[in-house]
């Protein structure tokens, strides 16, 4: 998902975007919509979250990461 993409959700959460990584914003919208703020940990390539928004670059962002 494009950053652009996540700043508006962010916005509809009333998260300011200003001076946020994409992966810190993502993380501030799953704690805003009660979810664990879990994006970019999968390293081992699996979660248990399989309806999540963020799931495809979640997996990308773990193995830059690691």
């Amino acid at each position: 998902m494009k950053l652009q993409e996540v700043r508006a959700i962010a916005k509809s959460h009333s998260i300011k975007p200003i001076n946020l990584s994409k992966t810190e914003l993502i993380k501030k919208i799953q704690t805003a919509e009660g979810n664990f703020d879990c994006f970019s940990t999968a390293f081992s390539g699996e979660c248990e979250q399989i309806n999540c928004l963020w799931r495809e670059d979640c997996f990308a962002a773990a193995v830059q990461r690691a």
